[in-house]
């Protein structure tokens, strides 16, 4: 028998280091945050499904069958990773979806892999299909894959476990069992990034240039490397350093902007020890490593012309009806 009402929640993330290498198989660090997306799914009132939200202002009509929608009010962006996930994991009985999300969609910070992973998790719930943290995320990467055409398992993994995770070359995770003890800022701009377009763009520029992009890629893999060894040794100077060597090659790629490098030079002008981008690029955010007796001051920089989210890494990852699922 069906539940009443079928609630999945599923963190954000920030990247440490690996964006855009990844997709090509290189290691990545990532850590889940403390801003999450909330998904309810009930039997619907009517003969039709709904798809609601507050937070993002819209509401909208869904045909899961065809996969299309009337839209009603708002500008439901992210709308085609739900109906996509709808497409393959719901009977297409009506049912009436709400959706909250403490995540500013576009800034980097996972708000498409958070709501994928919490509407599959959600409608598994719903319609009593066993599954697990494994089969969840694999589901939830394909959704992304078919909607952005290629994409990282990155952002749906963290989002599955939660935690702060490596991800090796063989798409093993390994959780850091230490918590790294230093505090970050997150700055983000109003101008969005498009994950699919910069992965895209990255593609293009590696397909142009292997002899060039190539090596690129392999060092960006050695830098999360490094970097998990100075995680594990809480080394904070050389974890700096290499967040810094990271940003100089997410740049080269081309997937900064003007707003970005403002804001990574006003946290570092402000007193922060490392700043890069974390996420696709093109918009969305910055993350900035802090002294313990600066995060104010690293923020108020930023602010001047973005703005910031404080954030802490999370250790809970999916939640269905406020349970882990493993």
């Amino acid at each position: 028998m069906r539940p009443y009402e079928s609630v999945a929640t599923a963190p954000g993330k920030t990247i440490l280091f690996g964006e855009h290498s990844v997709v090509y198989d290189e290691p990545a660090i990532a850590g889940a945050v403390n801003k999450r997306a909330i998904v309810k799914i009930r039997k619907s009132r009517n003969k039709y499904t709904t798809l609601k939200s507050d937070d993002l202002g819209f509401e909208a009509i869904l045909n899961t069958r065809k996969g299309t929608y009337i839209l009603k009010r708002g500008r439901p962006g992210i709308i085609r990773y739900i109906l996509n996930a709808m497409g393959k994991f719901h009977d297409h009985s009506a049912i009436d979806m709400d959706l909250g999300l403490t995540l500013p969609v576009g800034s980097g910070l996972g708000s498409s892999a958070a709501v994928t992973v919490a509407t599959i998790a959600a409608l598994h719930d719903y319609h009593n299909v066993h599954f697990t943290r494994e089969t969840l995320a694999e589901e939830a990467h394909k959704v992304e894959e078919d909607v952005q055409g290629i994409a990282s398992p990155l952002d749906t993994l963290v989002s599955t476990y939660g935690g702060l995770v490596y991800l090796s070359r063989e798409k093993r995770i390994v959780r850091f069992d230490n918590n790294l003890n230093a505090p970050f800022v997150i700055g983000f701009t109003n101008k969005y990034g498009n994950t699919g377009k910069m992965v895209r763009d990255v593609n293009a520029l590696k397909t142009k240039y292997p002899e060039l992009v190539d090596p690129i890629i392999e060092t960006m893999g050695k830098i999360a490397n490094e970097a998990r060894i100075a995680i594990l040794k809480e080394n904070i100077g050389r974890i700096a350093d290499l967040m810094n060597l990271n940003q100089g090659f997410l740049d080269s790629l081309g997937v900064n902007t003007y707003e970005l490098s403002r804001m990574i030079y006003a946290a570092r002008n402000s007193g922060a020890l490392a700043s890069k981008i974390t996420g696709s690029g093109g918009g969305g955010s910055i993350i900035a490593l802090c002294r313990m007796d600066n995060v104010d001051e690293v923020a108020e920089g930023i602010n001047l012309h973005d703005r910031t989210i404080k954030v802490n890494f999370s250790k809970e990852g999916v939640l269905v009806n406020n349970k882990p699922v493993y």
